[in-house]
């Protein structure tokens, strides 16, 4: 992926990367917004990223020292504390082709929830995005608190297990279910047995 160099509009200290992400929203940056985690660089360690943002909301993610993209990329330099943000302007059409890279694709609210742990922006974000992205990210959003929720998922498991056993009975295979202290056949014994013979 290809990113055109833009204009500097502004590099500054900021202490939540979150303030930047509020800024360009409001005044709807079509550009990119380069984030180095300062702590990182008072460690003597690389890392930086780049958020892409069409009229204020965020495209693409690029981790430049890992080489990841997307959320993976976001999570790369997800760091607390101090940032160096660097906020360039790039035309319209320039980003175009880069923003067809599926890959390094973000959901509008993402890097307000992974860089700055901000819902509030997160959400804002998401409602300011045209509507083509809104689903996208909601759900998104949805499937996220849906894997978090350990009860509800083990409770579909349960139901899963239930259903199952239900299913056996009613076909009369329960006799067939193996027990907890019965031992699968060995691989041999297997292979044997499904080329219709058995090895002595």
């Amino acid at each position: 992926m290809r990113i055109p160099r833009g204009a500097l509009l502004r590099s500054r200290v900021v202490d939540d990367p979150g303030d930047a992400l509020a800024e360009v929203l409001d005044e709807g940056l079509t550009g990119y917004v380069v984030f180095e985690p300062q702590d990182a660089l008072l460690l003597g360690e690389s890392t930086r990223g780049i958020v892409t943002f069409e009229d204020g909301i965020p495209v693409l993610a690029y981790d430049t020292e890992r080489d990841e993209g997307g959320r993976d990329g976001l999570e790369g330099f997800a760091v607390t504390g101090p940032h160096r943000v660097a906020v360039h302007a790039v035309d319209a059409d320039d980003l175009a082709e880069a923003h067809e890279t599926e890959a390094f694709r973000v959901s509008p609210g993402e890097p307000a929830r992974v860089l700055a742990g901000d819902e509030r922006l997160s959400d804002r974000t998401l409602d300011a995005a045209p509507e083509s992205r809104r689903d996208e990210g909601r759900d998104q959003s949805a499937l996220e608190a849906f894997l978090s929720d350990q009860e509800a998922i083990e409770q579909i498991q349960s139901e899963a297990r239930a259903e199952a056993q239900a299913r056996a009975e009613e076909w009369g295979l329960e006799s067939a279910l193996a027990d907890d202290d019965e031992q699968l056949p060995g691989r041999d014994e297997a292979d044997d047995v499904a080329h219709g013979g058995t090895r002595y």
